[in-house]
Order: structure tokens, then sequence, then C-alpha cells
């Protein structure tokens, strides 16, 4: 059994879509991040960063438990746990084009993406400097995103990967970043075909 804590973000959402993909049995428990769960004792000993999702495998390698934080860890050990290679290959030019893409992923769309979220929406002064700069690169970002999927049809090649597991469900705020999916119709293309996957499906109504 995996213990999934999350939240309705677009890293919690990663962990959950990919649990429906591998079939594993979880329980969900919700870290209201608007409530300061994360900080709470309990929570940073499993996750010291007090972000989420953090997932706790009670039989883990070699039958142990283990706690696993950082979204795209939680990718990465799922997908190995349960054997998926066409989630993430085992080896091979085929694993290294899913972990680019997912390091592409972790280190630029998502937080450059949220850095915008927060300057358009959520600051509470105005800093237009700062929603300039985070909304261009946001827009950058899904131009490097929408090439890609312009020469290929998922983001590693021809397969859906853990690399397309990461990337939906921040891409899926566009419409918050002030970013119009018609400037970009290869996303528009695949976005509309993993949402119509039901692991996707399922995975994104997480927690309810």
């Amino acid at each position: 059994m995996i213990d999934l804590y999350t939240f309705a973000t677009p890293n919690g959402k990663k962990a959950s879509v990919m649990l429906e993909e591998v079939g594993l049995a979880y329980a969900v428990h919700v870290i209201d991040i608007m409530k300061g769960d994360q900080f709470k004792a309990d929570y940073l000993r499993l996750n010291p960063n007090n972000k989420i999702p953090t997932i706790v495998d009670s039989d883990g390698p070699g039958g142990a438990p283990i706690a696993v934080f950082e979204s795209g860890a939680v990718l990465i050990y799922l997908a190995e746990k349960c054997g998926r290679d066409d989630l993430l290959p085992g080896q091979g030019s085929a694993r290294y084009a899913v972990l680019q893409w997912l390091m592409w992923q972790m280190g630029g769309f998502g937080p450059m993406l949220g850095q915008a979220n927060h300057f358009l929406k959520f600051a509470t002064e105005d800093v237009p400097y700062a929603k300039a700069r985070y909304h261009d690169e946001t827009v950058r970002l899904y131009g490097v995103l929408d090439r890609r999927l312009t020469e290929a049809e998922y983001l590693a090649g021809d397969a859906y990967s853990i690399a397309d597991i990461a990337t939906l469900p921040w891409s899926l705020r566009h419409e918050f970043l002030g970013v119009d999916l018609a400037d970009f119709p290869a996303v528009r293309r695949w976005s509309d075909a993993l949402k119509a996957r039901p692991a996707v499906q399922r995975g994104l109504a997480v927690p309810a």
C-alpha cells in the first residue's frame, strides 16, 4: 500500500496520475498547504522540505518502508518499483530522453510557471518587473514545449512517459497565466490526448 500525502496542486497531481497509471493501491492524505499542514512535525519527518507530494511505500526496497519526496523522484521510484519500462526505460538513449524532459519540467517549466502564478495572482504588492519577467519566461517555455511536441508525439519521443505525466498538470494552468493555447497548437493536441486517458482523468481528480 502506498500512502500519498498531497494537495490539489500540479505537483500533487503528478503523483496521483502516476499511481493511477501504474495501478497501485493508495490512500490519500490531504496536506492542506493553505493551512500550513506541511510545517507540522509529523509531516516534516516524512518530508524535510515541507512541500508536497510525498509517498510512503510500506513495501519498499528489501521489504522495508520508504518515504520518497520531490515529485520527480516519486515518478522515477514508482516507474522502477512497478517495472514500467514503457514509462521510464531502464537504459539507453530512450531513458535519457525521458529524464532530460523530466528535468526540464522540474527545473524550469514548473518553477517558472509557479513564480508567474504567484506574482500575477497572489503577491501582496504589485511588482511589474516580476510579472513581466515570469510571464515572458512562461510564454518562452510554452514555446519550447510546443516546438518539441510539433516534432514528436510525446515529450520523450513516440511513447508516453513520466515526462508527460510531470508536465501535463502544470500545462493545464495556462488560463491563469495569460497563455492562449491557440498560440501553441501542438501543446493543445498533446494535452487533449493525455486528458482522454482514464488514468489521467482519475489522477487529476485527486484529492477530491
